[in-house]
């Protein structure tokens, strides 16, 4: 997988686990926490994330299923995009807000779509290279 594929999906990660951890807090503001720099970290590597999905499969064949599920996830990063943007926008961000952003089907669908793209990335990377042993 692309180094900047991997640095992105870093980031949706960790706020996504950062946000499940806020939401179990029952905070009623986010003052003091990092909240908002883990969900602007999240919605900076949203923006393009289609071209980086194409990019990281660039000469694998079939092309064509790479390139229909890469405007898929584009898709779906764009909705999550708009999701942590309005939640951004909010000027107090309590654990009630975070738990409804982690219901989204929009984060839930962006983060399933990753998983599986990583998972197919790595796996064909792993079988493209030779082994040491070889």
């Amino acid at each position: 997988m692309s180094a900047d594929l991997l640095r992105r999906c870093e980031a949706i990660e960790e706020a996504y686990e950062f946000t499940l951890s806020y939401a179990a807090q029952g905070l009623t503001q986010d003052t003091g926490t990092p909240l908002r720099d883990h969900l602007e970290r999240a919605r900076d590597a949203l923006e393009g994330l289609e071209g980086c999905c194409n990019e990281a499969a660039a000469g694998l064949e079939p092309a064509a299923p790479f390139n229909d599920f890469a405007a898929i996830v584009g898709a779906d990063a764009e909705r999550a995009r708009a999701a942590l943007s309005l939640v951004l926008a909010q000027p107090t961000i309590g654990s009630g807000l975070i738990d409804s952003l982690n219901a989204s089907l929009h984060i839930r669908a962006l983060l399933a779509d990753l998983f599986l793209l990583s998972e197919i990335l790595t796996a064909r990377t792993q079988t493209a290279s030779p082994r040491a042993s070889d």
